[in-house]
């Protein structure tokens, strides 16, 4: 118990500092209140053409629009940039400083993580909220708010351990913004806050739950959403979060036995 207060004590330290840190700057996160509204009205009239064509099987065009109001401010909670961050502190030599420390680098940055989006909570999704629900008329409220916030958590630590783990890829090959660029690109496509993956050909729809993008994304939207299908296969809500929850537990022990090789071949170049 007292390991856990003392983390707990720590998290809640760092995150603080962090809150206060990026405040000073909050007209920089302020900008990106436009950014989900934008991308939703242009989702909004692709997906409203679609289904004046004929629509897609798999969901309604009020679904669909729920479903990219829920993916753009899901994007608020559980943004993330470990892997760039840890990619200088490798490549300036700086990580040096954390290796000399106490506490292990991914909690640090996990802590600074929750502060970051402490802040981007209170000043992007409250507002993008508001917007969409008041200016855009857009029903919010989830189907089910303990599994939504379980979920929407699970995505949050989801899309650090995955990003801090291309991250520590900088302790081989030191450059490692193709592999980000990558998995940036594939994330964009199969997170499914591009296009929902129930339109998906099946056998890429199955593909995905032995892949992390749609943990990040599409599972808590389809979470709010109130009901669960994929791959041909209906599940209820319980049953896809229990699912999530393994896949961010095997992902966080990769990351963690990635993160042990990588110490070993750290040279704090730069430094």
């Amino acid at each position: 118990m007292k390991f856990i207060k003392t983390r707990l004590d720590v998290l809640l330290a760092v995150a603080l500092v962090t809150f206060k840190e990026w405040g000073a700057y909050r007209s920089h996160s302020m900008v990106s209140i436009f950014v989900g509204p934008v991308f939703f009205v242009v989702q909004y009239f692709i997906w409203t053409a679609v289904f004046a064509a004929g629509g897609m099987p798999g969901m309604e065009l009020e679904e669909v629009i729920r479903y990219f109001a829920a993916t753009a401010l899901i994007g608020y909670l559980v943004m993330d940039f470990a892997d760039w961050n840890l990619s200088m502190l490798v490549q300036t030599g700086k990580f040096l400083t954390f290796s000399l420390r106490p506490m292990n680098h991914s909690f640090f940055a996990l802590s600074q993580k929750v502060g970051h989006r402490i802040l981007g909570f209170l000043v992007e999704f409250v507002p993008c909220w508001l917007i969409f629900t008041f200016v855009f008329g857009i029903d919010m409220r989830p189907a089910c708010f303990g599994w939504v916030l379980v979920s929407v958590g699970l995505a949050f630590l989801m899309n650090f351990y995955v990003n801090y783990s291309i991250g520590l890829a900088s302790f081989w090959i030191v450059q490692s913004g193709g592999i980000r660029s990558v998995y940036g690109l594939l994330g964009g496509i199969f997170s499914g806050a591009l296009i929902p993956l129930v339109f998906f050909p099946q056998p890429l729809q199955i593909a995905q739950f032995f892949l992390p993008f749609q943990y990040t994304s599409f599972v808590p939207a389809m979470v709010f959403l109130g009901r669960f299908e994929l791959g041909g296969m209906q599940m209820d809500i319980p049953v896809i979060v229990g699912i999530q929850a393994v896949a961010v537990i095997a992902v966080y022990v990769f990351c963690q036995t990635l993160n042990s090789l990588a110490l070993k071949k750290f040279t704090a170049v730069g430094a």
